[in-house]
């Protein structure tokens, strides 16, 4: 039996994070993914000159170290790897369309500016009546951010890791441990009483956490809405599929594994343990360790044969999936200033019900990714796939359906792009069901998220109830988000490399 030090299984950005970093540190990691493309939820496709990001286009992490405490993840692991990734800076965070508060249909902007003062400049022209509250209120999220920026990324179940964070920074973490008990929401309401206010902090958590502000702890919002104005948004040329091009070429740089088109069936449990993986081949491959990229239900669900290990699935809350359109479109549609990245909110009442819609169009900032005169252009909104049947493949009631959502999606698009309908040169729709089936995530789902009442701690670190079996990305501290589950693949590989007795080095 050839064993390998670990097995990863799913080529996430999480996986992969944690694959290069202990690969790096000189052990043998082998990395299993069953779609033909690395990145997993940010991965890439490409069709007829143009290049979409099959998922997020907004990245956090790849800020310059001379920028000031920040969080910036990227750019330190591929300077450790020796692995260089290209990014073009974008000024606005999201640039967001939002109800009026007479209801009329019409729409007001706040965009969400790299300079802290010109957001707040925004944002206080709007609600000039709270501008002491905001001020408090994003002075909190500062606050948050100032601690954990300070702290090396590692993992909370090292206890000697917290130890030393204890003795190097008592007041800190004393502090930190208080933020953990405290959702943005409540934090907000301490200092803000316009409703208007409040529904817009709401959509800066559903954004990116798929929950209002009150659902969302404080910790996380610290480090999204407050880097943004350090590090900032910075673009990989090329896509989103750079990033996880550029950890394959980690990986291989140190002498490990990625197969690609190649899926895993069962994990191998002996004893109690995890010692390896069936391939749907029925070809087998062993490791002292195994980590699972997969959400929590597909690994303990379908991955873990045995039923003892299955999660209840009232124990979190199921984040919706996406229904996707991605377009070629002419450029001339875009008017001069049009932000990347756009979140539309329709109606207060329903956008958390699909009254969101969110565009990015990266190509303005890196236009390798269209044909000249052309953009790519990427609308979504939550569904489930609970909405949508499909009865077989080409199943003609499926196609009807998709194909009138993504007319009336382009319709309400055309609210802040006129035209729309007519520039289009090439159009692509995924629904949860295609989620689903190529990235095999349950129900297509996001990931599952914490409910009101939970805190940020609550959510499952890396270590499972399988000795030897480690679990990686959304379904881990501390969620959602490609930084998240980078943080989540860092922490992964420290604890992975204090049970080989391996030093870890901090990124």
């Amino acid at each position: 039996m050839n064993q390998l030090d670990v097995i990863v299984i799913g080529a996430g950005i999480g996986g992969l994070t944690t694959a290069a970093l202990l690969q790096h540190r000189g052990l043998s990691t082998l990395t299993l993914e069953q779609h033909t493309v690395a990145g997993g939820s940010a991965s890439l496709f490409r069709k007829k000159g143009y290049t979409f990001d099959a998922g997020a286009s907004m990245f956090y992490g790849f800020g310059k170290h001379g920028t000031g405490g920040t969080l910036n993840l990227h750019r330190r692991i591929f300077e450790l790897l020796g692995i260089e990734v290209r990014t073009v800076f974008d000024p606005v965070q999201i640039h967001y369309h939002l109800p009026d508060a007479d209801s009329a249909g019409h729409f007001y902007s706040v965009r969400t500016h790299y300079d802290r003062e010109k957001f707040f400049a925004e944002l206080i022209q709007k609600f000039p009546h709270e501008s002491e509250g905001i001020r408090k209120f994003y002075d909190e999220l500062e606050a948050v951010y100032d601690i954990i920026s300070s702290f090396p990324a590692g993992s909370l179940e090292d206890v000697a890791h917290l130890a030393k964070l204890g003795v190097k920074h008592p007041k800190k973490v004393y502090d930190l441990a208080r933020f953990t008990f405290k959702s943005m929401g409540k934090t907000a309401r301490a200092y803000i009483t316009d409703e208007n206010l409040l529904r817009f902090i709401d959509i800066e958590c559903y954004a990116w956490a798929v929950q209002d502000a009150t659902a969302t702890p404080l910790v996380n919002a610290g480090i999204c809405l407050a880097d943004r104005h350090h590090g900032g948004i910075n673009y990989p040329i090329g896509s989103s599929g750079a990033i996880a091009k550029a950890l394959v070429d980690g990986i291989e740089k140190f002498g490990g594994e990625v197969i690609l088109g190649r899926a895993v069936s069962e994990i191998i449990i002996r004893n109690g343990k995890a010692i390896g993986v069936r391939m749907e081949s029925g070809k087998e491959y062993f490791a002292k360790a195994v980590v699972s990229n997969a959400t929590v239900w597909d690994t303990f669900g379908t991955l873990v044969k045995d039923e003892k290990y299955k999660v209840d699935e009232s124990k979190f809350i199921t984040a919706p999936s996406w229904f996707q359109l991605h377009l070629g479109v002419d450029a001339n549609v875009f008017p001069e200033g049009f932000e990347v990245h756009h979140i539309i909110v329709e109606d207060w009442n329903t956008y958390q019900k699909g009254g969101t819609i969110r565009l990015s169009a990266p190509s303005l900032i890196d236009p390798s990714l269209a044909p000249a005169g052309k953009h790519v252009l990427h609308a979504f909104n939550e569904s489930t796939a609970d909405q949508w049947t499909k009865r077989f493949s080409k199943d003609p009631d499926y196609e009807t359906a998709k194909e009138q959502y993504a007319d009336d999606l382009i319709a309400r698009v055309s609210r802040v792009l006129p035209g729309l309908k007519d520039a289009i040169d090439l159009r692509f729709i995924a629904t949860p069901l295609t989620h689903k089936r190529y990235l095999r995530r349950y129900q297509g789902s996001y990931g599952p998220l914490l409910k009101a009442n939970q805190i940020v701690l609550q959510k499952p670190q890396n270590t499972t109830p399988v000795d030897d079996l480690y679990a990686v990305g959304d379904s881990c501290f501390p969620g959602q988000g490609v930084i998240a589950v980078t943080y989540s693949g860092i922490s992964c590989a420290h604890i992975i490399s204090k049970k080989f007795g391996v030093k870890f080095e901090y990124v």
